[in-house]
């Protein structure tokens, strides 16, 4: 029996080796999102690195479809932001002094 494959993309499409959706696939993600629970920072470095490779290689290969740069944003580096525990404390935060100027 075959080892499972991971949830890795297929360069240069940018889709997932092992479900075939564009990746970072939702497995990706949460793979992701464990992986770099404690350096978000870091996972956010990484993810421009595969936006910008990403772009180059889709770009390279169909420059029609490449996709608007927001959705290409959204499909990298947007998921994360509303994942992380840095942007959680920030938007409790901010909560919390709404809530306590009124």
């Amino acid at each position: 029996m075959p080892a499972e494959v991971e949830h890795l993309p297929l360069r240069p499409l940018w889709l997932c080796r092992r479900c075939g959706q564009p990746w970072p696939c939702g497995a990706a993600k949460l793979a992701l999102l464990a992986e770099y629970r404690e350096e978000p920072v870091s996972l956010f470095l990484y993810l421009a690195g595969c936006l910008h490779n990403a772009i180059d290689d889709l770009h390279r290969l169909n420059p029609s479809v490449t996709g608007s740069a927001a959705d290409m944003f959204e499909r990298f580096l947007g998921w994360p932001a509303r994942h992380s525990h840095a942007y959680r404390v920030g938007t409790t935060t901010a909560a919390s002094i709404e809530e306590a100027s009124s």
